[in-house]
């Protein structure tokens, strides 16, 4: 506990996946706010690789040894006071809370029980502790060695491993070689702009898209206890790709480091398919379709079409005015033609962030049945 210790020994031994696609995917995930555990062997360079991050940014970062831990230490300590209980945060959580920054780093996280897993819970999805909110700005990050090479080691609860995006971490021995005479790679979150999250309502499209496809993996827990406690796909963990793919297209992430964090939030089997569906995506760009609504293209496949729609819908939703809400409108009206069901699922999102004091157009009239339906209009 305390600040976090570094020095050119724990530096040794850190190491990457193919060169630096842990790394920069474990950058990308704190800089999109978005809790990361590392998976690897001990004596990896996990927890180094952490440690040196802080050091290089100089931001502020609290070392807290799960297995080593009680729940109280994370669920808060219940004091008496005049009015009541009150549950107090340990001194890690306030000193992150005044400097309004920094990273809570859970190391050795699958030697946690139950119990202390189940402490964890709050902290890791709300950043709360005990009474005390940690600032947004705190990421949370997380180190796990597998079960069978850890001491006294636990599979992670489904509930706490479904909080997190899961990075393998594994030794390359080229980096190694490398590494240990010209240093390591440092995970350096990169800057995203401000506002950046404005944009997500477009890679949130691409993935209702795709999800309306495929119902079946909109939340699929693994029955197996081993594999419940490594990524899987859930509404919370699809919304983590949304998230993590916006930051991925602001900040120009390769396709390796892409594909770490979609599997890393939804798992292999779910990740991969959704990953080779955006492949095969040949789209017009929704900008060039709020422009001219009257010479767009559709695609004849159904999802493909839903994925435009999707796409119009939520660039809207991201930068929403009179004249685009109008515009989204004639996109959906053209669309109704084809694939009338199609047209009304996007028209929900239209309809959802319809501008103060704005009428809609009479291209809406064609889906007031279906927003009545949902509630959307009286």
């Amino acid at each position: 506990m305390g600040e976090c210790p570094t020095g050119p020994l724990e530096r040794q031994t850190v190491s990457v996946t193919t060169a630096t696609t842990s790394v920069d995917a474990l950058s990308l995930a704190i800089a999109a706010g978005v809790p990361a555990v590392l998976w690897g062997a001990p004596g990896t360079g996990k927890s180094s690789a952490v440690l040196a991050m802080a050091e290089a940014t100089g931001t502020p970062c609290e070392v807290v040894i799960a297995s080593i831990r009680e729940p109280s230490d994370f669920a808060g300590l219940p004091i008496v006071v005049e009015d009541g209980v009150r549950f107090a945060p340990p001194r890690w959580a306030t000193s992150l809370a005044d400097a309004g920054h920094g990273v809570l780093f859970l190391d050795e996280i699958s030697t946690a029980p139950p119990a202390v897993q189940a402490a964890l819970l709050r902290v890791v999805l709300e950043r709360v502790v005990g009474d005390l909110s940690l600032p947004d700005a705190v990421a949370i990050v997380a180190a796990a060695n597998p079960p069978d090479q850890a001491a006294d080691g636990w599979d992670l609860s489904a509930p706490l491993a479904n909080r997190f995006c899961h990075l393998d971490w594994s030794v390359d021995a080229q980096t190694v070689a490398a590494g240990l005479v010209a240093g390591f790679p440092v995970a350096t979150p990169p800057p995203l702009a401000d506002g950046w999250e404005e944009q997500m309502p477009l890679s949130a499209g691409m993935v209702a898209a795709f999800l309306g496809l495929r119902p079946s993996v909109v939340s699929a827990p693994p029955t197996d206890r081993s594999a419940a406690g490594r990524a899987w796909p859930s509404p919370r963990t699809w919304e983590m790709v949304g998230r993590l793919m916006a930051a991925c297209d602001l900040s120009g992430a390769s396709s390796q480091v892409r594909r770490a964090l979609v599997l890393g939030a939804v798992g292999d089997g779910a990740g991969l398919e959704f990953l080779t569906w955006l492949d095969e995506l040949d789209l017009p760009d929704p900008e060039a379709a709020l422009a001219d609504p009257d010479g767009v293209e559709f695609p004849e496949r159904g999802d493909k079409r839903y994925a435009v729609l999707s796409s119009v819908a939520a660039a809207v939703a991201a930068n929403t005015t009179p004249e685009r809400w109008h515009a989204g409108w004639k996109v959906m009206a053209r669309a109704a033609g084809e694939a009338p069901d199609v047209a009304a699922m996007a028209a929900r999102v239209l309809a959802r962030v319809r501008p103060d004091g704005v009428s809609a157009p009479p291209e809406a009239a064609i889906f007031v049945p279906v927003l009545k339906d949902a509630g959307l209009v009286p």
